[in-house]
């Protein structure tokens, strides 16, 4: 969502890197780039305003830290506000209320509310381990009562039938009092949406919040939607009581000035992002690590923590158990590698995390070499050999490459491409297995983290020992 931005930010930053003492000559062209960065990414003009008036007092009014040059004391003041702007730190659902927890999801039609709620109940039900219910209020589109019917069953929430002729008061009291009959802890409202923003719209749902009290009340708004998703916020939060956002659709090709936006308008946090289609791209938001990611220094903790909930432990274990007993890295374990990567999202999802990846050259380059691409091949050149072949990679000879290449459309070089690929993974996975190498492997993870941020060792750009 961030790619332009921080492309054009960390150019900009670059220019005051090397500067000797922060002074208003030697920022002042940072900060004209800065603000058109900001502008471009389609963040509101007061709160453009509003920040580079902070990153400028800051940086002029600062005693530089004696472990940073004044440039890096610059980077770490845009760091600063950029966090503030989005809410310091992220703010969670408040599920301490008397079960069942009324969480209602308000926006506009269109930007995503009924899939929004389906993800929501997963997050809850996988991560809070809370049983939910759902119930659609949209009396308007019975295809969106039936929708979301659909998507709460793939997720395993209980689905709370609703009529169109019904009034939408009605069937959130009636379903209160089933989701209290079944022990739920958690009750998700999907109320109507409209095109744009209407009297009767607003009306409605002031009324249905008012009957119904709910504990949360979330805005779900398209990031794609850019400065008009903070308008829209801002008129929504005027007419009820927004507990907080949601940000859908970010992995689209939005300019990021959204979540830029909307906190500082609305004042309400936003609590989480939807990052793809899938039901389970949904993710608390952390104004900290999104300040990262904008400066172009990665995402290490959700990276760390994407890796221990989608991986399956039970089979990388065996695996490296497997591997330290002397076996071998065979053709099933690389494709079992693969299956793990295209759950974090496949290798494009996997690198934008990394530090430093948000670079253009490197993003170019990495796009002509479409990695997901690559992978697709390599998987199907594996489904083509026999279980025997998969299992003992030193089977393969002529004769065999050619029946592989001819089962799967390719030619015999691509399997040679894959065989040397496999061999190269196996000398690394040997030495992951390896407990000096897995040890060599974690200083590395806990130098990504010094340098770029995270946990109770944070480098001194983000470190806990700021003096000022």
């Amino acid at each position: 969502m961030f790619d332009t931005l921080t492309e054009r930010l960390t150019q900009s930053l670059r220019n005051v890197t090397g500067s000797g003492q922060l002074t208003e000559d030697n920022i002042k062209d940072t900060l004209r780039e800065v603000r058109m960065a900001l502008l471009e990414a389609d963040v509101a003009l007061p709160v453009t305003r509003e920040f580079i008036a902070k990153v400028k007092e800051e940086a002029l009014g600062q005693e530089v830290m004696t472990q940073l040059s004044p440039g890096q004391a610059f980077v770490k003041i845009v760091y600063d506000e950029l966090t503030k702007m989005m809410g310091e730190a992220n703010e969670s659902l408040d599920l301490a209320a008397k079960p069942p927890v009324v969480v209602l999801l308000a926006g506009l039609q269109g930007a995503g509310k009924t899939t929004t709620a389906a993800k929501l109940a997963r997050y809850l039900k996988e991560r809070q381990k809370k049983k939910v219910m759902t119930v659609s209020a949209d009396v308007y589109r019975p295809a969106a009562i039936k929708q979301l019917e659909t998507v709460s069953n793939e997720v395993g929430a209980e689905f709370i039938h609703s009529e169109a002729t019904e009034k939408p008061i009605d069937i959130v009291n009636r379903a209160i009092e089933q989701a209290k009959i079944k022990f739920a802890d958690v009750l998700i409202v999907d109320t109507a949406g409209r095109l744009h923003i209407d009297d009767d719209m607003m009306g409605e749902i002031k009324e249905l919040h008012a009957a119904v009290k709910p504990t949360e009340t979330l805005f779900v708004v398209d990031a794609m939607t850019g400065q008009d998703a903070a308008n829209t916020a801002k008129a929504f939060n005027d007419a009820l009581p927004l507990t907080g956002v949601i940000l859908t659709k970010t992995d689209g090709d939005a300019r990021g000035g959204a979540a830029l936006s909307v906190r500082a308008i609305t004042g309400k946090p936003i609590k989480f992002l939807g990052m793809g289609e899938k039901l389970d791209a949904l993710e608390p938001f952390h104004p900290e690590r999104v300040a990262q990611r904008i400066l172009g220094m990665g995402d290490v903790l959700s990276l760390v923590e994407e890796v221990e909930r989608k991986i399956d432990k039970e089979k990388a274990e065996k695996m490296a158990k497997k591997l330290q007993k002397g076996g071998s890295f065979n053709f099933e374990d690389m494709l079992m590698q693969f299956e793990q990567m295209n759950k974090m999202g496949g290798m494009m999802g996997f690198l934008d995390k990394l530090p430093g990846m948000s670079n253009a050259g490197i993003q170019n380059a990495i796009e002509q070499a479409n990695p997901e691409k690559q992978i697709k091949k390599m998987e199907a050149i594996i489904q083509s050999m026999t279980i025997k072949e998969r299992r003992n990679p030193d089977l393969m000879n002529p004769s065999r490459k050619k029946r592989i290449a001819a089962g799967c459309g390719m030619d015999v070089a691509e399997v040679n491409k894959l065989i040397k690929q496999h061999a190269q993974m196996a000398k690394m996975m040997k030495k992951f297995a390896n407990p000096s190498g897995m040890a060599k492997m974690m200083r590395s993870l806990g130098g990504l983290q010094k340098q770029f941020g995270g946990g109770g060792g944070m480098g001194p750009l983000f470190g806990n020992n700021d003096k000022k």
